[in-house]
């Protein structure tokens, strides 16, 4: 039924909650799961009439750096809740995209049958209805998506 699940996880306990789902549907469908991250693009803005010059190149280049790294650190975290569970996953990291396009993009180059994500991310601020990247995924994909709150 679901082979190809593309399986959203951010370091958040949702994030986790939803891999969880996802291992247990592939677990029973015999799917496999393709676990991504997602980091927007680096950005420096200034606001004020002042004008600064400053080189951004290598602040610009040490943010890169640290989200590479927060990236590997969730990836490497889900891979152990895989083999927890007796699963496992391929995890990929998306960078400079939102959650939502990375998301959608990942799963039509994939060929993904089914998406899972939480329903809001590290970015929810305890939100009650559906996060704003989770309500772009499900109002643009033309695959399933599963929900996990």
């Amino acid at each position: 039924m679901y082979d190809n699940i593309i399986c959203a996880i951010d370091g958040s306990e949702l994030g986790t909650k939803a891999l969880r789902y996802a291992l247990g549907l592939a677990a029973k469908t015999g799917g496999k799961i393709t676990a991504i991250t997602v980091t927007d693009t680096s950005v420096i803005g200034s606001s004020g009439p002042e004008l600064m010059m400053v080189d951004t190149g290598s602040i610009l280049a040490d943010l890169d750096k640290a989200k590479a790294e927060a990236a590997r650190n969730i990836l490497a975290e889900a891979d152990q809740v895989a083999k927890a569970a007796g699963g496992a996953i391929v995890g990929i990291h998306i960078t400079n995209s939102t959650a939502a396009e990375g998301i959608l993009h990942a799963a039509k180059e994939s060929g993904a049958d089914l998406i899972v994500m939480g329903s809001h991310g590290r970015r929810g601020l305890g939100r009650l209805l559906l996060g704003s990247q989770a309500a772009e995924v499900l109002s643009h994909a033309s695959i399933p998506v599963l929900i996990v709150k």
